[in-house]
């Protein structure tokens, strides 16, 4: 299975999560390939920034949405429409778990794949 994050960005955001205050969010929009059919979803993860070098990321308070599976192959007109609705659809998953995304000051630049 090949792997691409497309996009990812660090954002501050809140979240109580496991008894830890959550205080940032990465943004992914990712591309799987497998055997002629791609998957691309949008997924969120909170993490405590507890410092501006903290950017360890840990698994638990995490959600996903698949966007598209199908036959196929990667395209960019599909990931630009894709990039389109990342902030609302990320904002609903973050909204699921009780956080909150601040899109206005991120915390890094973009990352491409």
């Amino acid at each position: 299975m090949k792997v691409i994050d497309v996009y990812q960005q660090y954002f501050p955001a809140e979240c109580p999560w496991n008894g830890t205050a959550r205080r940032a969010a990465s943004v992914k929009l990712t591309a799987e390939s497998e055997e002629g059919t791609v998957r691309y979803t949008v997924s969120v993860s909170f993490f405590p920034h507890s410092d501006p070098e903290d950017y360890a990321v840990p698994d638990d308070a995490y959600a996903e949405r698949e966007l598209y599976r199908e036959k196929g192959h990667r395209s960019r007109k599909r990931e630009r429409a894709f990039l389109e609705d990342i902030r609302e659809t990320a904002g609903g998953l973050a909204a699921s778990l009780g956080g909150e995304i601040d899109w206005e000051n991120p915390l890094r630049e973009a990352r491409w794949g």
